[in-house]
């Protein structure tokens, strides 16, 4: 409940709160709509919802007059927004996804070596390596038939399905041929003025492209991402 609890405690607070001219029944159901909302995201609750909906789906029931039908949508929507750098081109997915991982990489180094604790393997620097397949295992789990039944239920949100298969490809490319990120992997270094919490924010995309140019005419062959 902790985003839910920021949440309210932003809305409180003097100059932000926005809903101070509903009604006391409007407030309470919005309220709960956006508790429901962002409680989605739990994993526990997302399979689930996602089960659910699914299940509507591929039946033909989902019916959006329907409130409970409306609710399990809000939430599959918030697990696909929150996952959805995994749809995204993959020079951008791939440096999105090697940032997480260098947050959580800090994580279980402070775990390891504040606390004495053995991280999770998605924190635990000694598995680097192991971050293609671990994506791979992420996709499968969580994001690939979340967006499947999406685009089911409409299909202007196909695009969302196939850039998830598309970036599905290329990890299992990765985890089955490692030395082909050294040929289609952006090289370019993070070099910018502009910093939120003394982290950089990755260059524009043409740079990345115009250095994979440079990186691809250096190299001996071509993998079969690029």
């Amino acid at each position: 409940h902790h985003h839910f609890d920021h949440c309210i405690m932003i809305l409180n607070s003097e100059g932000n709160n926005i809903l101070k001219r509903l009604s006391p029944e409007q407030y309470e159901k919005l309220i709960h709509t956006l508790e429901n909302a962002i409680l989605s995201t739990d994993l526990a609750l997302y399979f689930k919802k996602k089960s659910q909906f699914a299940e509507l789906v591929h039946n033909h029931q989902f019916n959006w007059d329907d409130e409970s039908h409306r609710d399990i949508l809000r939430g599959m929507m918030m697990t696909a927004c929150d996952v959805a750098a995994i749809t995204k081109p993959w020079p951008i997915q791939f440096r999105t996804a090697n940032l997480v991982a260098s947050e959580f990489f800090e994580q279980g180094d402070r775990e390891r070596n504040d606390l004495s604790l053995e991280p999770m393997a998605m924190m635990d620097r000694k598995k680097k390596d192991d971050l293609p397949k671990m994506q791979v295992g992420f996709i499968d789990a969580i994001c690939i038939s979340l967006y499947q039944v999406l685009a089911e239920l409409q299909d202007g949100l196909t695009p969302l399905f196939d850039g998830c298969v598309a970036n599905r490809a290329s990890w299992q490319e990765l985890a089955n041929n490692p030395d082909s990120c050294q040929v289609c992997v952006p090289q370019t270094p993070i070099i910018t003025s502009t910093v939120i919490s003394d982290r950089t924010i990755p260059p524009p995309i043409e740079a990345w492209k115009s250095n994979d140019r440079i990186t691809s005419k250096r190299k001996s062959r071509r993998c079969t991402i690029c």
